[in-house]
């Protein structure tokens, strides 16, 4: 198997300090970046996605519900849609952004110099995937179900995600579970 590690949207909003941030968030980017030293020979590539919002209509909201709206965060020119400083980018090849028009959960809606997710793995022959990254309930969830969908092993190393919240968290796992998607460790949980 060609595997790759998909680290999902680990920048400065989601973490602390951020403008929708998630317990944990600052800790994930450093064990993800120590994941990434300690397993380099376990990936053949290393890529990123990023919410990186212009214009998302609906999704941003002034009272956010925070299930379909949310307040403003990863808006591109902004350090808040910046990855993460300590998420160390050398190892990555690329960034696909997403969502600069529309909600975008999963990082196959992302493409990097106009290339699709899916389209630059299979371009380079990757069959497997670990998803790792912010937030497990939210899109490290769509982005391993997408990868499934697309047809690639894949496993969620959840000792580098976080999640928002403890019963969305769960639910995503039994989700992910449902779907085929191998989980490996134990999440974030704040407190």
């Amino acid at each position: 198997m060609t595997r790759a590690l998909l680290v999902v949207d680990v920048q400065n909003d989601f973490c602390e300090g951020g403008s929708l941030a998630v317990s944990g968030g600052a800790a994930v980017a450093a064990a993800i970046s120590a994941h990434v030293r300690d397993a380099a020979g376990e990936y053949a590539h290393v890529v990123a996605t990023r919410d990186h919002h212009v214009d998302p209509g609906g999704h941003f909201a002034e009272q956010p519900d925070f299930l379909e709206t949310w307040p403003a965060h990863c808006v591109v020119g902004t350090g808040g849609a910046q990855l993460h400083p300590a998420l160390d980018r050398e190892p990555l090849e690329a960034v696909f952004d997403k969502g600069e028009y529309a909600a975008a959960y999963s990082g196959f809606e992302g493409r990097a110099d106009g290339t699709p997710l899916a389209d630059w793995l299979r371009e380079r022959g990757v069959d497997a995937v670990d998803v790792v990254g912010i937030a497990t309930d939210h899109c490290v969830r769509a982005t391993a179900l997408d990868a499934v969908a697309e047809g690639f092993a894949t496993r969620v190393l959840l000792h580098l995600t976080a999640g928002v919240a403890e019963a969305s968290t769960d639910a995503a796992l039994d989700q992910l579970r449902t779907a085929g998607v191998e989980l490996a460790g134990r999440v974030h949980r704040a407190g």
